[in-house]
């Protein structure tokens, strides 16, 4: 069952991709919107039957190189169990929104197939969160979180005509290739003194990293502070957190349902997944734990003041994201993590519907996004409303 989830939305986003010239757009469409469907109902049954012990599914061996043993694996937990019904369940109503909201696009010339690809994109975004969420060690994790960056990137620069568009999507990609290279440090750091990247080593391997001293760039650090924090740092890029944040209010620039999959309820809380999957690492670094919780209190503090100035409807909603991911690593940061994930759960739905619900505005205003121009509009669209 967990492979049949893990592997709908990729099937679904290869029929769409390449496949509707066969099948024609309007069916590769419904093919992927009813994959994800699929995967979405079958998470639920996860989620409701799992009692709660962690299993590991083997699916193939990955990489085999020296001492660095990589199996593909799903880590089905209770962490995982919630993940995949935040990431099949909004992805499987943006997919059904994008029927609509697609439609009627102005953007686009007669006779362009953009409908297809678009749907392929959501899919294959879809498929790397999945990577992303039931992986079982941390280079599976990084293929994930790479696969999202790449399929982000696509989705933010899809209206390629608009010049906006094309650096908004180039945008999010370098700066968060930045975060990403301190996820990377991590990754090689934790190789380097576990000689492993599973989960269930690293864990094992924590006390002992909270009394190893690590060499690295002159001086001396406590090795479990500098994994932590160069962890965190991926976490920053991903999440939005100040200094990292640039990228998320231009990407605004995508269309809408790509704003409520992306920036409301998947990628940008893979961070804070990130940080509650190695909670058991980050329970022995206490200095890197309260600069999570800092860092994250100044985000949801900054966001929300400059989220309180903008005009743009879109840009007010990814503000709050921002403002919102800062309370998810404060709580993370002081340890709570049940806390962090269940503010995670419920932003995921209700900041999408935020989303959706200003796409429907949007399309109700013929695409014109500055506030300051609205009015009235409970009569006008009353089921929005």
């Amino acid at each position: 069952m967990e492979t049949l989830i893990l592997f709908s939305p990729l099937v679904g986003s290869l029929i769409c991709g390449f496949g509707w010239k066969f099948i024609g757009e309007t069916a590769a469409m419904w093919v992927s919107t009813g994959l994800l469907f699929f995967a979405c109902l079958l998470s639920w049954i996860v989620f409701l039957t799992h009692d709660g012990v962690t299993e590991t599914i083997d699916i193939l061996r990955w990489i085999e190189s020296g001492t660095l043993s990589t199996e593909w694996a799903i880590r089905l937990d209770r962490l995982t169990a919630t993940m995949l019904i935040v990431v099949t369940t909004v992805s499987a109503l943006v997919h059904l929104y994008s029927f609509g909201y697609m439609d009627h696009d102005p953007q686009w010339k007669e006779g362009e197939v953009y409908k297809p690809r678009f749907f392929a994109y959501l899919s294959f975004f879809t498929f790397a969160m999945l990577m992303l969420v039931t992986s079982d060690n941390l280079v599976q994790m990084f293929f994930g979180w790479e696969g999202v960056g790449v399929a982000s990137y696509l989705l933010i620069g899809f209206y390629y005509r608009k010049p906006s568009a094309n650096a908004a999507a180039i945008k999010a990609f370098v700066v968060n290739r930045v975060g990403d290279f301190g996820f990377a440090l991590g990754i090689f750091a934790l190789f380097f003194l576990v000689d492993s990247i599973r989960f269930d080593d690293i864990f094992a391997a924590a006390p002992t990293l909270a009394e190893t001293q690590l060499t690295f760039l002159w001086t001396e650090w406590n090795a479990a502070n500098l994994i932590a924090f160069l962890l965190f740092v991926g976490a920053m890029g991903k999440s939005a957190q100040l200094f990292l944040h640039t990228w998320l209010p231009d990407a605004m620039e995508g269309p809408t349902p790509v704003s409520a999959l992306i920036h409301a309820a998947t990628m940008v809380t893979a961070g804070v997944f990130l940080i509650c999957r190695m909670s058991p690492l980050m329970e022995f670094a206490p200095e890197a734990m309260t600069f999570v919780t800092f860092i994250g209190a100044s985000t949801a503090f900054v966001a929300a003041t400059i989220g309180l100035v903008q005009n743009d409807i879109k840009r007010v909603i990814a503000y709050s994201t921002m403002s919102q991911l800062g309370y998810m690593f404060v709580a993370a940061g002081v340890g709570v993590y049940s806390v962090a994930m269940f503010h995670l759960f419920t932003h995921a739905f209700f900041k999408a519907m935020l989303f959706l619900g200003a796409g429907s505005v949007i399309h109700a205003m013929h695409h014109e996004q500055d506030m300051r121009n609205f009015g009235g509009l409970r009569k006008k669209i009353p089921y929005t409303f």
